[in-house]
């Protein structure tokens, strides 16, 4: 079952890295909450996208709001990332006005 804040939360810090890096070349998903596609390359129209990212929503939201880097949380194993595109290091943390 979704928690409807963590789902809030992870939708509108999902929408900030959409506006800041837009685009399909990757595809973050944060199950069971949402799935986006963004940054600049290749586009992803069709079967399992090159570039995937994926990570539970606790991972998400500390990355969004730079309470873990990038690298702590994919060292961790806590970010499961495949493709060369497949790092979101430029775009985190997230500055979102609550």
């Amino acid at each position: 079952m979704r928690d409807p804040i963590i789902l809030e939360q992870v939708k509108r810090t999902l929408e900030s890295l959409t506006s800041k890096a837009p685009g399909r070349a990757i595809e973050v998903r944060v199950p069971p909450y949402a799935a986006v596609q963004c940054g600049e390359g290749p586009t992803h129209t069709r079967g399992t996208p090159a570039n995937v990212i994926e990570m539970d929503a606790t991972t998400w939201l500390a990355l969004a709001n730079g309470e873990i880097s990038w690298a702590a949380a994919l060292d961790s194993g806590a970010i499961s990332a495949s493709g060369v595109r497949a790092d979101l290091t430029e775009y985190l943390p997230l500055r979102i006005n609550s």
